[in-house]
């Protein structure tokens, strides 16, 4: 049902790119990395997380993590991730398919600097059996991203 929502969502905003459609599940990095025969970096991880505006969603390289510090510097507050059973309910599609394009309504996006060094990464799609290639631009663009952030290590 999601991969039908992030489609239509992309065919409103005049989207070209084409979703894809894996055999194999792509829900974490390391799967997604395999499913589309790329490297783990090249997957662009959407993690959810509450803040006090609300649910965000910060999207980071595969091979990044957030750094509580970072986070807290930048956001004043603790990083605090939504609880598994509760983040389709806050984003609008379910863990292993979360993406920053077709969320619900008030989510912030944030693109992380780790993704900076790649011209293409690889979001999901809705769901977890599907991705799509995008340039940092159109990822940006798709995502509406609120802002490019830095709250990411591991990856440098």
């Amino acid at each position: 049902m999601s991969v039908a929502k992030v489609e239509k969502y992309l065919n409103e905003i005049g989207a070209e790119e084409k979703i894809i459609i894996l055999s194999d599940s792509s829900a974490t990095v390391e799967l997604a990395a395999q499913a589309l025969g790329t490297q783990e970096a090249r997957i662009a991880k959407t993690l959810s997380f509450l803040q006090k505006e609300g649910a965000a969603l910060i999207v980071t390289a595969g091979d990044a993590k957030v750094d509580n510090k970072k986070h807290k510097e930048k956001f004043g507050e603790k990083a605090k991730m939504i609880p598994f059973d509760e983040v389709e309910g806050y984003i609008g599609h379910a863990p292993g398919g979360v993406c920053p394009f077709g969320v619900n309504e008030g989510v912030n996006v944030y693109l992380d600097k780790s993704l900076s060094r790649f011209e293409t990464v690889f979001p999901a799609a809705g769901d977890g059996h599907s991705a799509i290639e995008l340039t940092l631009e159109k990822l940006a663009e798709y995502a509406k991203c609120g802002e490019w952030v830095d709250v990411c290590k591991g990856w440098e």
